[in-house]
């Protein structure tokens, strides 16, 4: 049971609940992107299960600039100096198909750590055929939704990639997982790894908040902000230790 989280709060909730790993990253809110080195050496400092850091330099899509892939390969170096066990990323090209040239140093940078295509594969053309690629340049984890909002309606998808992905490479399955709704994945045997973002609102408790916003949401919401949740991280995990 990997957990998704962009605070040391939540990785601390994650491991005090019985999560076997967490993906590291910042602003979930927008699908994450590479956290902080500060952020990196603290986790380390306080967990003992394994942490593997998101290596994405901005939201929106997965096609990146020579100068934003520049910058992929340093943060990858940096995540492994303050001590990352394992790396999440990916690149697509254009037309949607993975970068494999890309993909392949990608994971060359991250060696000897282990790496995961994050969900740039529930973005591209033709999921089946990309097993084998992705399987060939070193990938060893795929993290998927199966092309779907969640994985509930993905299950499908899952279920054929589960069967036919290489030996050596794993599929996560992901997707607003819930202590209520993971049953029907865990019935699929070939699904060894599961991964969520289970979050709740945590509100400020600053007395005085003033009438100007510090970004573009409105002043409300900027004293509100997410950290994983206890109860369900264990129910999660409960159930996928169970199964």
């Amino acid at each position: 049971m990997e957990i998704c989280v962009d605070s040391i709060q939540s990785a601390i909730n994650a491991q005090a609940n019985g999560a076997d790993r967490i993906e590291l990253c910042d602003n979930l809110f927008q699908g994450g992107i590479t956290p902080s080195a500060g952020k990196i050496k603290l986790a380390k400092e306080y967990l003992k299960i394994p942490v593997f850091v998101l290596i994405r330099p901005r939201k929106s899509d997965f096609l990146y600039t020579d100068l934003e892939f520049e910058l992929m390969l340093k943060d990858i170096e940096m995540a492994k100096f303050f001590g990352a066990d394992g790396i999440v990323s990916g690149a697509l090209k254009e037309d949607a198909t993975f970068d494999l040239p890309r993909m392949e140093a990608l994971v060359q940078a991250s060696n000897p750590l282990p790496f995961t295509c994050h969900r740039a594969f529930d973005r591209c053309v033709d999921p089946i055929s990309e097993l084998k690629n992705l399987a060939a340049v070193g990938v060893q984890r795929i993290l998927t939704s199966g092309q779907k909002p969640n994985a509930i309606n993905g299950i499908e998808l899952l279920d054929k990639l589960a069967h036919k992905a290489p030996n050596g490479l794993q599929i996560m399955a992901c997707g607003n997982l819930l202590p209520e709704n993971i049953d029907p994945l865990l019935k699929i045997r070939q699904l060894k790894e599961f991964h969520a973002a289970v979050l709740g609102s945590v509100h400020s408790r600053m007395k005085r908040r003033g009438d100007a916003p510090m970004g573009e949401e409105a002043l409300a919401k900027e004293f509100e902000w997410k950290e994983a949740v206890p109860e369900l991280i264990k129910g999660l995990s409960e159930k996928v230790h169970g199964r």
